[in-house]
């Protein structure tokens, strides 16, 4: 497998897909519901989706493709070569504001996320890595993270896990809020996942995600010294939904350690 033919294919139908997806805007959506109210998909969501699967298997048939709308086939294994992608992440804000929405890939070979791809569709912006070379965002290096105080850090966090819920002590959440220097919420995992790598964020936790949401990101991570793992501090499991959190090491061990009290 020449990985450099394979991540410039890769890069080629992550653009292509941005520019078809910008390009339906000029056409009526039909929008949907799947698990509740809030959990949106479209038909542009499912055209993409397609539209990646032609492409790749025109390119190799062997490949595989776990995608968040199941239009690929049933992956139970990540034997082989697989593709990991979310067409839209961020459905929601792509539906109601036409922008904060990504497109994630993470393409697995034996079990090892090799190339990792977050592409900001409106921005036409790339954060991407190869596993053991290095993380770039539009063809510049992205840097090594460097140490902060957890009373410096922005961190990523929906507004509803400090409040009163099933999954994690809200008051430890709320001892968090309080001593961080400030929180972001953009309705995106991939997107703030992005900003951690890049260091725009120092944090991201999640209650549950999906191998989709963060393939192409924890690939990008491992290359700037970012930690990801699910909230127990095990490493994340690509066949299922778990809980997650990403950050700057020092930052990540000072949650876990003291803020993460799962129910």
């Amino acid at each position: 497998m020449d990985i450099g033919v394979l991540d410039k294919f890769a890069q080629e139908i992550i653009k292509e897909a941005g520019e078809r997806i910008r390009a339906a805007f000029s056409y009526d959506l039909i929008i949907e519901t799947k698990s509740n109210a809030n959990d949106l998909v479209t038909n542009i969501d499912r055209d993409t989706e397609l539209f990646f699967i032609e492409k790749i298997k025109a390119f190799d048939v062997t490949h595989r493709i776990l995608g968040e709308e199941g239009m690929g086939e049933k992956v139970e294994s990540l034997e082989g070569v697989v593709w990991i992608i979310d067409p839209i992440d961020g459905t929601m804000n792509f539906v109601k504001q036409h922008r904060h929405f990504m497109i994630s890939v993470g393409i697995f070979i034996e079990g090892k996320g090799k190339l990792g791809y977050i592409y900001d569709v409106m921005r036409d912006d790339l954060f991407y890595a190869i596993a053991g070379e290095g993380a770039w965002y539009n063809d510049k290096p992205l840097r090594k993270l460097t140490p902060v105080k957890l009373e410096e850090a922005v961190i990523g966090i929906n507004a509803s896990w400090v409040t009163p819920n099933k999954r994690v002590n809200h008051e430890k959440m709320i001892q968090l809020i309080r001593k961080v220097r400030g929180t972001r919420s953009y309705g995106s995992a991939a997107m703030e996942i992005a900003f951690v790598v890049s260091g725009k964020l120092d944090a991201y936790i999640s209650m549950r995600l999906a191998p989709w949401d963060i393939a192409g990101g924890i690939i990008i991570a491992s290359e700037v010294g970012a930690i990801a793992s699910n909230l127990k501090g095990e490493p994340f499991d690509f066949l299922s939904q778990d809980t997650f959190i990403i950050g700057n090491p020092t930052v990540y061990q000072e949650i876990i350690a003291n803020y993460i009290e799962q129910l």
